[in-house]
């Protein structure tokens, strides 16, 4: 016998505010047309004043808990991927758990980055094989816009705010890739590249910054990365990519999105894409473009899935799982 972490139920929350491309054009030398054209960005949420990041997780994690058929008791662990927390302690995680009234198990932040998905993925996969856990619910959530120098153009059009989660549960699996749930994890760091991609301000060096990135760097470590590290995760599942059904990749760039689909020699029909309509949430895309993709009727039960994501650190890694 094998115990698998499956996929028991998905959900996602966006903030009212929808913020298009135009409104920028008032402050900023840009336009729709020069956002689109190097994000494909068309338009993203922004969470209201007052609005934190756990509030956004609370009504993820609610639908996640609907769509699973479960109650908050039900759940053993809460692991939320964040860069955006509403403190610097405690944890939004603990905010989340005392929100849905859960009174039983533990919770905690996991931060790396836009990444930081994929790397709690990779936490509850561990716990739930371990035992340390039968349900986890695993949660995406960001307010990017907090952290957002509104003079720089190059920044501040491409990212937005919002929350995803999904419930993973133990269950038994046969041991071979047929298996649904969780088949393969790969995790990869590299301080060197830390100056790419930063806040220029924390909590022992003067306080919270503003984002900051070096695009063209950026891109270029990224398509390379995420080739990489969805093949090293396809090999460790026992696969190739004529498996796979669905890339649901970091919705970062449009054009980072293409380049490494094309990497990977899958077409863009096997790809789900939400960066036009969330920019970029970082630790929340995967979650928010898996619940949609599953909205949409893309993701179905049985589907190999690949998701992959790189961030700041730099941080990049990838899940390959059966829905």
């Amino acid at each position: 016998m094998t115990i698998r972490a499956v996929v028991r139920g998905v959900g996602h929350y966006l903030p009212e505010r929808v913020v298009a491309n135009s409104e920028f054009e008032a402050s900023l030398d840009t336009s729709d047309e020069w956002i689109r054209s190097r994000s494909g960005i068309e338009r993203r949420h922004f969470a209201a004043e007052g609005q934190t990041t756990s509030d956004l997780a609370v009504r993820a994690a609610r639908a996640a808990l609907d769509d699973a058929g479960l109650a908050p008791d039900d759940i053993d662990a809460i692991i939320l991927a964040t860069s955006t927390a509403d403190l610097t302690f405690p944890s939004a995680a603990t905010m989340v758990q005392a929100a849905l009234g859960m009174e039983r198990g533990f919770a905690y932040d996991i931060q790396a980055v836009c990444a930081g998905f994929v790397y709690a993925l990779a936490n509850a996969h561990g716990m739930i094989l371990s035992g340390q856990a039968r349900r986890i619910l695993v949660i995406g959530a960001e307010t990017f816009s907090r952290i957002m120098d509104w003079t720089d153009r190059s920044t501040c059009v491409l990212f937005g705010d919002g929350a995803g989660a999904l419930v993973l549960e133990a269950a038994e699996g046969s041991g071979d890739k047929s298996d649904r749930g969780i088949l393969s994890v790969d995790l990869h760091s590299d301080g060197r590249h830390r100056d790419i991609l930063y806040v220029d301000g924390g909590v022992s060096t003067n306080s919270t910054g503003h984002l900051r990135m070096q695009g063209k760097e950026v891109f270029r470590h990224a398509v390379e990365k995420l080739a990489s590290t969805a093949d090293s995760a396809l090999d460790k599942a026992g696969m190739d990519h004529s498996e796979v059904d669905w890339i649901v990749p970091h919705q970062a760039n449009l054009r980072i999105i293409k380049a490494t689909a094309q990497k990977l020699g899958l077409s863009m029909d096997n790809v789900v894409v939400t960066v036009q309509d969330h920019g970029n949430t970082s630790a929340a895309s995967i979650p928010l473009a898996l619940s949609v993709g599953v909205e949409r009727g893309q993701i179905r039960e049985g589907d190999v899935l690949v998701t992959e994501a790189i961030g700041g650190g730099l941080a990049w890694g990838a899940v390959v799982l059966r829905w």
